[in-house]
Order: structure tokens, then C-alpha cells, then sequence
């Protein structure tokens, strides 16, 4: 069925110079810049960035494909303009790990995790690392398969660590995409349990497909703000990108958690937060169509600065009041 045309909310805005890192802006082979934590690190700001490098538009179209994944690391003074490192920081590949990306940033208590994504022979892993320099970091806990999209909360709630995740089941969910935003929760960030459902994608109008977590949660005086990728599937869609066919459209949503029982949702906005429509979101890149939020910062002036990955291929920023995205999750109700 075709869906309808979707738009941002009007309170959101893209900074106009858009987008904000690529590929052009990495000292090393890079294809694909897109999909980063971002935190505040010293003075400025610091971003964690998935770099799949070894193939461009034109080979992939003669039937090359990309050959690596590794994780680079850009420093700023003011979040926009970026000045990437000599080397990645992260490349995981031997005869079980075929990758690692996708990496998310969260300060608990003054110390630094990433979040990411493994591909290995056996499955797909959610992994969490140690950092105190940004530029090596100590695995301390995996996931068993199918999991990914793993944030941490910024704080522990009620004396334990705090994930949202997406385990991705097959045979359970009817043997298609039906993913869905779970909570876990750990007394040392290695040992997790007591795992509940969120929400599931039947509570976010504008998907079909699935939904899962975004950037780590944001503490608001009325509830954790989490932003999330919501997806909606139409077979009728044709070559968007680099691919013979993408079919799936991605679109940040949102939705407000207690601040005391983060698996009781207060409200879900029923219109996404940012849907595709910039050039570098519908026309040009890998995967179009694909708006992908990874980080949240926010601002001393109420300000929330969104980072997300365009069309799987490059790295934008949009911003809005964190009132106003508050207000849009309760007034959607859940």
C-alpha cells in the first residue's frame, strides 16, 4: 500500500548548512560518514562516526561493494565545523567479527561509553565499551544475538544502569520486521536482565516496519525525551539510492518516559520529529530516504541539538526547544 507523504515537525529546524560531516571531510579511504555519537568533551564537542569506506556510487554500480567499517573520531569547538583525527579509533575484523558501527556516546558519571553494533559469523551483537580518551576502548559487555540499537541512559535510575535496546526476532514476529524498543537494566553495565517492552510499533502511527532506540535519553524536568528511528515499509517504492531497490523510508520519532520508571511511557508523538525531504535526505546517497537520529545534545539555552545520519551517507543537524518536543509527546499521548 502506498503510504502518505510525511513531514517534519514545524518546531524543528535543520541548520542551514547541512550537512555538517562526510566522507570528504576524513583524512582516510571513506565512502560513508553517518550514524555518531556526539558528547560534550572538554572545551567542545566530540563525535564517534561509522566510516564504511572501499566502494563508490559508480563501482557499486558495476557490482563492487564496500569492503570495510571502522569508527572515526572528530573534535569541534562549537558542534558544526569538525576536524577529524589521522586514524580511526575503532576497526574490529577477524575470523568471527566481520565489523563493528554504529556507535553511540553517553557520560555517566564522568566517564565515557560507546554503545555499537557487531556483526559477527553467528549473529548480530549489541556491544558496550569503556573510554577515558576517546581513542581506545575496552569492550566490557556483548549481547547475544539479534540485538542492536543499544543507548544508555546518562544516569542510573533507582540505583542500576539503564539501556533501551532492539532485539530483532524473526519466528515471533510473525517472520518479518516487527522490532521493537525494550528496556534492560544492570547493576555494572556487564550483567543485564529484567527486560520489558517500551514499545512496539503498532504505538508509532507513521511505521510499518519497526521502530528502535535513537540517541541516548535527555533528561527533562517532566520525563526522559528519547528520540527513536520509526520505519514504514512500501513495495511499490523503487531505486532510492545506490540500491536496485529500498523500499523502507526512516523517519526520527519521539516519546517521553518516567523519570522514575522509564518503562512507563508518558506520551509518543504521532507525527515524526524529522521525515526526509532535504536533498541530502530524498536525492543523493546510498540509502535515501533515511533520516537516522544518533545523539541529543542539550543546550544551556533549552536549546536540543539533533544529530543524525542522511540517507546512510552523511552526518546533519537539526535543533529545537526541548519544551517543544516535550509538549508534542505529551500532547500525542501514548
Amino acid at each position: 500500500m502506498l503510504q502518505p507523504v510525511l513531514k517534519s515537525l514545524p518546531c524543528v529546524q535543520r541548520y542551514p548548512g547541512n550537512p555538517v560531516l562526510t566522507s570528504r571531510d576524513v583524512p582516510y579511504d571513506s565512502s560513508l560518514v553517518f550514524n555518531a555519537g556526539v558528547i560534550r568533551w572538554e572545551d567542545g564537542y566530540a563525535v564517534a562516526f561509522r566510516n564504511d569506506y572501499g566502494c563508490s556510487q559508480a563501482g557499486w554500480e558495476t557490482g563492487e561493494r564496500l569492503t570495510g567499517t571502522n569508527i572515526g573520531l572528530a573534535l569541534s569547538s562549537d558542534g558544526i565545523h569538525w576536524n577529524v583525527e589521522p586514524n580511526p579509533v575503532m576497526e574490529v575484523k577477524d575470523e568471527e567479527v566481520q565489523r563493528v558501527y554504529d556507535p553511540r556516546l553517553t557520560v555517566i558519571d564522568g566517564e565515557v561509553y560507546m554503545t555499537f553494533a557487531m556483526d559477527t559469523r553467528h549473529g548480530l551483537r549489541g556491544g558496550i565499551a569503556h573510554t577515558e580518551d576517546l581513542h581506545r576502548y575496552d569492550i566490557i559487555s556483548l549481547s547475544v544475538p539479534d540485538n542492536r540499537n543499544m543507548v544508555l541512559f546518562p544516569e542510573k535510575v533507582n540505583g542500576m544502569y539503564l539501556r533501551l535496546e532492539r532485539p530483532m526476532p524473526v519466528y515471533s514476529r510473525g517472520g518479518k520486521d516487527r522490532f521493537d524498543i525494550w528496556l534492560s537494566e544492570s547493576p555494572d553495565l556487564i550483567h543485564w536482565g529484567r527486560s520489558s517492552l517500551v514499545a512496539g510499533v503498532e504505538d508509532f502511527p507513521f511505521a510499518n516496519d519497526k521502530i528502535g532506540p535513537g540517541a541516548p535519553p535527555v533528561r527533562t524536568d517532566k520525563g526522559w525525551l528519547v528520540l527513536t528511528h520509526a520505519v514504514d515499509r512500501d513495495d511499490s517504492r523503487g531505486k532510492n539510492g545506490w540500491e536496485k531497490a529500498w523500499t523502507k523510508r526512516y523517519c526520527a520519532g519521539m516519546m517521553l518516559l518516567d523519570l522514575k520508571d522509564p518503562s512507563n511511557v508518558l506520551g509518543i508523538c504521532r507525527k515524526p520529529l524529522l521525515a526526509p525531504e532535504e536533498s541530502y535526505e530524498t536525492e543523493e546517497g546510498f540509502r535515501t530516504h533515511v533520516i537516522f537520529p544518533t545523539a541529543a545534545i542539550a543546550e544551556a539555552d533549552g536549546t536540543l541539538r539533533i544529530y543524525y545520519g542522511a540517507s546512510d551517507t552523511v552526518i546533519a543537524l537539526a535543533e529545537a526547544k526541548i519544551n517543544d518536543l516535550v509538549d508534542a509527546c505529551l500532547a500525542g499521548g501514548c
